[in-house]
């Protein structure tokens, strides 16, 4: 299995597109690091530490669940030593954590501003500075962040330029990372989808099922992830890849299987 004993730290990885990555690596024979801030189920949300660590287990993986708020530095520092004792290192950082909020500027209060950008922002700077010693004795050590391209038509900031700054800082971060880690042979890429994905937050946040029908399974993000890692890491590095054109690479053109409802009509998600 090609990811056997190599150590994935996924942050978010309870529910939705973080658990999907994680029960792929996990059925190549990765050892999972689940941190998230759930240990007790949400019934809109749906999913926990624990939960998510029982399921990778199941899929063939090792798990460990660390409870994990990545806008405290110390818990990033605490959740990054326990995946180093129980594991011996960190091998891949997924930056999958992330907050949204719709709103515009008049809409949007200060409390969220501040989360959106102490998640997206702080937080995937400051999990990627505590993984980075480890990564540096990592094997085929890749960094990979769920955040756009940076696409400046002003479409995608007039409606909700706070959450798009947080977003597109994602990106800047992870393209900033793969310059300065090239010599030590860590790659950082970022990956987004072209279709809305079938998480609680479109569910919850977005478009209710509506949408739910018109988007497509979390599978084709963790696949598209997949392939991504699988690339050595000395070359593949500096990117920010729409999944579709990832699985095209491979020579995966059949997407229909990705779909939440087979054939329905898609919806194109935001910035791309």
């Amino acid at each position: 299995m090609l990811f056997q004993n190599r150590t994935a730290f996924i942050t978010g990885a309870s529910r939705g597109i973080g658990k999907a990555i994680a029960l792929k690596l996990a059925a190549e024979g990765a050892n999972i690091v689940v941190v998230a801030k759930s240990i007790e189920e949400d019934p809109k949300l749906g999913g926990t530490i624990q939960s998510a660590a029982a399921e990778i287990e199941q899929a063939g993986g090792k798990a460990l669940a660390v409870q994990c708020d990545i806008r405290d530095e110390k818990q990033i520092d605490n959740a990054v030593n326990k995946a180093v004792e129980m594991f011996g290192g960190i091998d891949i950082l997924i930056n999958n954590a992330s907050a949204i909020s719709l709103t515009t500027t008049e809409q949007t209060e200060i409390k969220r501003f501040d989360l959106m950008h102490d998640i997206n922002v702080r937080g995937t700077f400051f999990v990627s500075k505590a993984c980075i010693p480890h990564l540096k004795k990592g094997t085929n050590p890749h960094i990979l962040t769920l955040s756009p391209p940076v696409n400046l038509d002003v479409k995608w900031l007039k409606n909700h330029v706070a959450y798009t700054i947080t977003k597109y800082n994602m990106t800047l971060i992870t393209l900033g990372l793969a310059a300065e880690l090239k010599k030590y042979n860590i790659a950082a890429n970022c990956i987004w989808p072209r279709t809305t994905i079938a998480t609680a937050a479109v569910q919850n946040l977005l478009g209710g099922e509506t949408l739910m029908r018109m988007s497509r399974k979390t599978d084709i993000i963790a696949d598209a992830v997949y392939y991504i890692l699988s690339k050595p890491s000395t070359e593949y590095t500096g990117n920010a890849f729409i999944d579709e054109a990832v699985l095209a690479t491979e020579g995966i053109t059949d997407l229909d299987k990705y779909s939440v409802v087979p054939g329905a009509k898609l919806y194109q998600d935001l910035f791309v």
